[in-house]
């Protein structure tokens, strides 16, 4: 990595992170979750590829390719999930999924 400190893209990181923490609390509607964490994984990517570059190893692009396998795996059966949370409830709104029983 030429011209960006481990600092700046850590920072970078870190602002990632907590964009996307505050955004899967606050949130309410399944899709904008999802999206949440999905930023959150590509935080915690950046951050091993930063990591990776710093040091001269490879590790952090292969753990950035295992994340983004985790995350396509993720984002697969997380929107399998809603779309049948949307079917049954005819909502993605968490609030309201509260009532549901076994």
């Amino acid at each position: 990595m030429t011209g960006v400190s481990i600092q700046h893209a850590l920072l970078l990181a870190a602002l990632l992170f907590t964009l996307g923490l505050v955004g899967l609390l606050v949130r309410r509607n399944l899709i904008m979750m999802l999206m949440s964490v999905e930023i959150m994984l590509n935080a915690a990517g950046l951050a091993f590829i930063a990591a990776g570059s710093r040091w001269g190893q490879a590790d952090g692009q292969v753990m950035f390719l295992l994340i983004v396998a985790l995350a396509a795996a993720e984002i697969g059966v997380g929107l399998g999930l809603v779309m049948l949370v949307h079917r049954r409830f005819n909502t993605v709104d968490v609030d309201r999924l509260s009532d549901m029983r076994g």
